[in-house]
């Protein structure tokens, strides 16, 4: 009735003063709880009792829905001094009606659980756990000392008894100590954290965990101290920095992000082992049906161990510059010394009253003369329509004139026949005509070719052709960073946000923060390949512009001897290099599978640069335009991506791929050893059963061009083994099975062409010699640090830190960052090989240069 008079007051407006509208609403209230108590409640009386409780004992009590429990608990805390509480509780039946219900109340926090615990897998799986231990969170005070009181209430629903056990003791070893190890032993309902104060002086340090076993899977945490902590596998996520781990695991904490100047170390074992590679348990017959999680206790330890100070920060950036600096000094003493080398052949060659035959004679003293006799008789080029340029060689009557009477020629002929030839700069003028192709079926299929045959062409008209090469990995080279960097920075700054350390797999036992970056050893290690890529194009420049001169000057040498200078390639891959720098380093800003084409794209493209390079030295005329070279590239780079993301176990996607690779591999012979003087028509079939009958059936012929053949025959037998590996292992990571296929083929040809070069009779200077011992050595101690494995992104992020492993050197850097060092500088060594390797022809005449 007071209800509805008050409902009805409201309607017109006359209600009673406000002095008595709080106790109509409590009336309200009051009813409402009798509605929702029922019927069924009338007449119960519920009990409450308070007990004042203590530490380290033991109650074992019972509880219904009539009755509920209270233990009162105090104790003393200081300002100085951390004491961790812990609350065990168990429930001793085996089948409950309704769960019980356990709340901690404390003056700053709550903390409420039911018993057992239900805690959730995948898929909605439940885990009941009858056993539960949780640490309290300890509330600071500003006080010397202080008494604080804290209460367990205990509480049921259930009409039927329940007993339980509950205990509540201290914490041994609460707070951690500097570089001291803390056993203990956590499961899924019973989770441990542990409180660190950063003593005096230390800015960072590096939190380990560490376990014999793999399983069951565990999360490590490190949250800020404050009220609730988050300790069970449902929440660990919410807050701070967090990693699974089965073995190991590592977190670097900085005493910026942690006003407080302290932390929680919270280890938290998870109710399934999915997330660390564990198996998958089966799926609940019923959605409803609890499932034993059976023994899930870890056993583990941590030890909280200063990290590294700034000085050892400034060790490694100036012990990183420093090596790759000294290669800047190194190459500026020997161009001065081959500068002061070369005034003194000038000299000599520029000295009055001396005969060509004296001048010669001279420079085969000072080492820098005629070579060894070529293997192959001269007049063997001749009697296959070779020919010097567009000049004969002037005879001479004496067998010392006939070597050297090309020294007699007349500059003024020389110069005005390169004027002419310079009259066109479009390549298409030349190569289009009917008897010019013809002229090129008859030249480029005899049986031994020379340098002179494959450079016919207009010489600016191939500079232009290969300084695209440059221009074109440049632009690729911008267009490719710049979404590259921008992708790592929002990858580096989901991971500060969100805390989650899965994201990216480091190794975490050597990853040094600086600013917002989580490893910045493995970025700053990257600086070799930027140094020594723009190092590499300096020494290029500095030879165009002296060959560049030399033609300016009409120099016999640079128009009609030697390997055709063509510098637009080792200007891309110059570019190259630094671009493996740049990309390497934003992969290793968050290194994890699906930006590893970062740290490839351009491993490839240096790999098909330098054989595109090695081809280019004796086949000028017929090498691949850039347009062709990189869209090649670009298809490599497509099928990496393909792989990395189709390419685990399916077998359809490795036997597209094995077809493709085999029939690649066939075609690029095919156009290797006819050099390019066949078609890809409708009657390719019909002429190659031709070829089959004539050469295999009807007569037994030997292969025309038999070293040829032998490169091809070595070529097809690796790739055929690569592809034939692929398609029976299908291994996981796609892209460095790729990046093996090039490395592979381009070890091939470059060892084919050294013994190609020795077996002419042709010889190899001081400097590349040194170059290729030096280079051998240090590719071997790379690939010995680079199969150490730190990390690995075929794995899960948990499996991955069981491969992390302490800095080795300076503190400072791991294996990888060696690694980087030394795969930097055998790059750049074998960059100067392909640049210096022929530098024995410079001197020769180049229809006296076989072709291979």
């Amino acid at each position: 009735m007071v209800l509805r008079s008050y409902w009805k007051c409201r309607l017109k407006g006359s209600c009673s003063p406000g002095w008595m509208r709080p106790g109509l609403v409590a009336v309200f209230w009051f009813g409402v709880i009798q509605l929702v108590c029922g019927a069924g409640a009338v007449g119960e009386v519920k009990s409450v009792v308070q007990k004042e409780a203590e530490f380290d004992m033991t109650y074992n009590d019972t509880v219904t829905s009539v009755n509920q429990t209270i233990y009162s608990f105090n104790h003393t805390i200081s300002r100085n001094k951390t004491e961790g509480v812990r609350v065990t509780v168990d429930v001793m039946q085996q089948h409950l009606e309704s769960p019980i219900l356990f709340v901690v109340r404390q003056k700053q926090a709550v903390m409420s659980f039911q018993l057992p615990l239900i805690l959730r897998g995948l898929y909605q799986r439940k885990y009941p756990y009858k056993h539960v231990g949780r640490t309290l969170c300890q509330p600071p005070t500003l006080a010397a000392s202080e008494t604080q009181y804290f209460f367990v209430d205990v509480s049921t629903l259930s009409s039927q008894g329940t007993n339980y056990q509950l205990r509540v003791s201290r914490v041994e070893s609460f707070t951690l100590q500097t570089d001291k190890k803390f056993s203990f032993t956590a499961s899924p309902s019973q989770p441990q954290f542990f409180k660190y104060v950063f003593p005096e002086g230390v800015d960072t340090v590096i939190v380990k965990v560490n376990s014999d076993v793999n399983f069951p899977c565990s999360v490590m945490s490190v949250q800020d101290i404050q009220c609730p902590v988050y300790d069970l596998d449902n929440n660990v996520a919410f807050i701070g920095m967090y990693q699974t781990m089965t073995k190991k695991g590592a977190i670097t904490v900085q005493k910026k992000d942690f006003p407080s100047n302290s932390f929680y170390v919270v280890v938290v074992v998870k109710t399934e082992d999915e997330a660390c590679g564990g198996p998958l348990r089966f799926y609940p017959l019923r959605p409803d049906e609890l499932i034993d999680a059976g023994n899930r206790t870890k056993d583990l330890d941590v030890v909280v161990s200063p990290a590294i100070d700034s000085e050892k920060y400034w060790m490694g950036v100036l012990f990183c510059s420093g090596i790759f600096l000294s290669f800047y000094v190194l190459t500026l003493l020997v161009t001065c010394v081959e500068n002061k080398r070369m005034k003194m052949k000038e000299k000599f060659e520029n000295k009055p009253d001396m005969s060509p035959a004296e001048t010669a004679s001279l420079l085969w003293k000072n080492g820098d003369g005629k070579i060894p006799a070529f293997p192959y008789e001269y007049g063997s080029f001749a009697d296959n329509g070779s020919t010097l340029s567009s000049e004969a060689i002037t005879d001479s009557a004496t067998s010392t004139d006939n070597n050297y009477g090309y020294l007699e020629r007349s500059l003024d002929s020389i110069a005005r026949s390169r004027q002419e030839s310079l009259s066109s700069v479009e390549e298409d003028d030349y190569d289009t005509l009917d008897d010019i192709d013809s002229d090129k079926n008859i030249v480029r299929t005899k049986k031994y070719l020379c340098v002179a045959d494959l450079a016919r062409k207009d010489k600016r008209v191939l500079s232009k052709k290969y300084q695209i090469y440059f221009w074109n990995i440049a632009t690729i080279a911008v267009f490719y960073a710049l979404p590259v960097i921008q992708l790592v920075i929002t990858y580096q700054t989901v991971v500060n946000v969100t805390g989650n350390q899965d994201i990216c797999y480091y190794n975490f036992l050597c990853a040094h923060p600086l600013g917002a970056l989580s490893a910045f050893n493995n970025i700053l290690s990257n600086l070799g390949y930027v140094l020594l890529g723009l190092l590499f194009l300096f020494i290029v420049l500095k030879r165009d512009v002296a060959h560049k001169r030399a033609l300016d000057r009409n120099n016999l040498n640079a128009l009609e001897c030697g390997i055709p200078k063509h510098f637009g390639v080792y200007y891309a891959m110059g570019t190259a290099l630094m671009m493996e720098g740049l990309l390497s380093a934003c992969y290793h800003v968050c290194p994890n599978y699906t930006n590893f084409q970062f740290d490839t794209s351009f491993m490839y493209m240096i790999a098909g640069l330098c054989m595109l390079k090695l081809y280019q030295k004796r086949h000028p005329d017929i090498n691949a335009s850039a347009y062709t070279a990189y869209a090649c590239l670009a298809a490599v780079i497509f099928f990496s991506v393909l792989g990395v993301v189709f390419g685990k176990g399916n077998m359809v996607f490795w036997i597209v791929f094995s077809v493709i690779h085999i029939l690649a591999t066939l075609f690029l012979s095919t156009q290797l050893y006819y050099m390019g003087r066949w078609r890809l028509d409708s009657g390719v079939l019909r002429r190659i059963v031709y070829v089959l009958y004539t050469d295999c059936i009807r007569q037994c012929s030997g292969p025309m061009y038999i070293d040829r053949m032998v490169l091809l025959v070595m070529g097809n037998i690796v790739n055929w083994s690569l592809a034939a590996y692929g398609l029976i292992e299908r291994p996981n990571d796609f892209a460095s099975y790729l990046l093996a296929i090039a490395i592979c083929n381009l070890l091939l040809y470059f060892a084919f062409y050294i013994i190609m070069k020795l077996r002419s009779g042709e010889r190899i200077k001081c400097l590349p010699l040194v170059c290729i011992l030096f280079t051998a050595v240090v590719w071997g101690f790379a690939l010995y640090f680079f199969f150490q494995g730190l990390s690995t992104w075929q794995k899960t992020p948990a499996e991955s830190r069981e491969h992390n492993r302490d800095c080795i050197l300076l503190s400072f850097f791991d294996d990888h960052d060696i690694w980087h060092f030394l795969s930097s500088i055998a790059m750049f060594g074998s960059f100067l090989v392909l640049l210096t390797m022929d530098d024995d022809l410079d001197t020769i005449q180049r229809d006296k240069i076989y072709v291979f």
